[in-house]
């Protein structure tokens, strides 16, 4: 099919359009980012910046905070982005969305992660445009494989789980010894002194 001027013309302008939808949310970001900072909803009478969002806006609170952090984010650990010759450098198609630099935001603060996991991260952000989705199914995989097990915390894990069971077990079987008439009772009052004693090395237990 023969490309006339007109049909060039128009694809050229999709893409910007695409381009400038991709980058809509950075002045969103920006004004929510200065009403939370400068409170200014409290000036048009709002007691809270979630009341704001939600009933002047109509955005639900974890899109507007996620909004938020991450023009935070950006502003202040990826300025680049910010620019207008970074857009303007970058095919539509790998501009990053909000969301995959959401996730960059969250591996930021991973203490698991280290520089060069960070930085490949961001390479495939910024570079190839990869989906939020992808990216964040790579951070997990990361973090699972960087993360180091302490053998002794799993030891008193495992400890922990057991008495857990064990007085769900023993409530369960003390219930049916006092309906049933089981046992004699000096023993149910042994079952729940034995209870009691489980309960309080574990809190959790109860």
């Amino acid at each position: 099919m023969k490309i006339t001027e007109q049909s060039a013309d128009l694809r050229v302008h999709i893409a910007q359009h695409a381009k400038d939808f991709k980058l809509s949310w950075v002045q969103l970001g920006q004004g929510l980012y200065s009403v939370w900072r400068d409170k200014l909803y409290h000036s048009w009478d709002f007691d809270k910046f979630e009341d704001y969002v939600v009933r002047e806006l109509g955005l639900k609170k974890p899109l507007a905070l996620k909004l938020l952090k991450t023009y935070f984010f950006v502003e202040q650990d990826e300025p680049v982005y910010l620019k207008k010759e970074f857009a303007e450098s970058r095919d539509t198609a790998v501009i990053p969305s909000y969301e995959s630099l959401d996730v960059l935001r969250r591996a930021h603060g991973q203490k698991e992660l280290t520089r060069e996991d960070y930085t490949k991260l961001r390479k495939d952000i910024f570079e190839k445009g990869k989906e939020a989705s992808l990216v964040r199914k790579d951070l997990t995989a990361i973090i699972k494989e960087r993360k180091k097990v302490d053998p002794e915390q799993e030891r008193e894990a495992r400890h922990e789980q057991s008495v857990r069971r064990l007085v769900t077990a023993l409530r369960s079987f003390q219930k049916d010894m006092e309906t049933l008439k089981l046992v004699d009772a000096d023993i149910i009052e042994e079952a729940e002194d034995l209870l009691k004693r489980l309960e309080a090395h574990d809190p959790q237990a109860h």
